[in-house]
């Protein structure tokens, strides 16, 4: 029976959280960020709904712009908490089916299955969710990286000409990316089109005249390597054959390190206040990892400017230890060297921690 790797994506997650709980606002313009004001200085849209989405509006932009483009948008505030619950009530759900789940954050997983029905699997799937009173796509591919990509052509399918000639109802949504059909669909595409190929790489190769997938897929791995290094050059040559990770972890990820940051309402020039609000965020993050039983072995800070000049400096602490005391002094000690000669807009503080695996603190 063959292996499939299903990615599971879904759709507009926060907005359709924020449905299940005011369902009279389906088919709205939704935008979710911040407090829920719009007039909120330096907040972001972290969900959009379709219809707002229609409007240009994105996630990351700036809650005023998202005024400007979607007036008679409804701007509702974060609520973490109610997303990661909905999060975990559908990971549950989807380790129900048989296969590995591999988790990839709030609103999106993979499953590795064998099965001799992919598409009945999805469905299945998709049903499942529905009954959560929420949507998703799902793609499905031979390895982690046709299955994401397919999860594009999903969203899309019965809309654009990647999408199946007989998708309806229960298969829309649903869409099948694999070596035989990877030159058909993918060939013609810009090299961004890649999962893991953003817009500098794809300059960068349009220089040497690989412009499309297609180009890739005839480079010289040899070119590729001198161009992009050892590593980089022919890992790009496999993303063109469409190759890629086929292992499913069900482990949680163990973080490496844990930062906080705050963009102030207004920019700080005080050089006292400026170390008050460092000392804030250094405790605020080591009691976090104190109370998680992790170790931090190093401390770094972070500046931005009102210039949006962005700065970091580590120190490592003198022994690894949980001692907020020593933590917050640390991180008082990187900020004194900063030259702090333009207002700040955003501090950050990051722990590094020592190595640990998921069963053991």
């Amino acid at each position: 029976m063959p292996r499939w790797l299903l990615h599971v994506d879904l759709d507009q997650f926060q907005a359709a959280v924020e449905f299940r709980r005011h369902p009279e606002l389906r088919g709205l313009p939704v935008i979710v960020g911040g407090n829920g004001d719009p007039d909120e200085p330096r907040k972001v849209v972290t969900c959009a709904s379709y219809p707002a989405r229609a409007f240009g509006v994105r996630a990351g932009m700036a809650l005023r712009s998202a005024k400007r483009k979607c007036p008679d948008g409804i701007f509702l505030p974060l609520d973490m908490a109610t997303y990661e619950e909905a999060s975990e009530e559908v990971m549950a759900l989807l380790r129900t089916f048989p296969g590995r789940v591999e988790v990839w954050g709030w609103d999106e997983a993979f499953l590795a299955a064998d099965t001799d029905d992919p598409e009945q699997l999805a469905r299945e799937i998709r049903s499942a969710i529905a009954e959560l009173d929420l949507t998703c796509a799902i793609g499905i591919g031979d390895n982690k990286l046709t299955a994401k990509l397919a999860t594009g052509f999903a969203k899309s399918a019965g809309k654009s000409s990647a999408a199946p000639a007989d998708t309806d109802g229960a298969a829309a949504g649903i869409f099948r990316l694999t070596a035989a059909n990877w030159v058909e669909v993918m060939a013609h595409r810009p090299t961004n089109a890649l999962w893991g190929i953003g817009n500098r790489i794809a300059a960068r190769m349009a220089v040497l005249g690989i412009e499309t997938v297609a180009d890739l897929m005839a480079a010289d791995r040899h070119r590729l390597a001198a161009e992009f290094g050892p590593n980089t050059g022919p890992y790009l040559w496999v993303l063109g054959h469409g190759k890629g990770d086929t292992e499913v972890t069900t482990e949680p990820r163990v973080p490496v390190g844990r930062s906080k940051s705050e963009t102030f309402p207004h920019d700080l020039t005080d050089p006292v206040e400026i170390r008050a609000q460092v000392a804030r965020l250094a405790t605020e993050v080591a009691e976090e990892m104190a109370a998680a039983g992790r170790v931090p072995l190093r401390v770094a800070v972070t500046v931005r400017s009102n210039t949006f000049y962005t700065r970091s400096k580590q120190e490592k602490l003198p022994e690894p230890t949980t001692d907020i005391t020593a933590i917050v002094e640390t991180a008082l000690h990187i900020i004194d060297r900063f030259e702090l000669d333009r207002p700040v807009r955003l501090l950050g503080v990051r722990l590094e921690l020592v190595p640990s695996t998921p069963d053991s603190p």
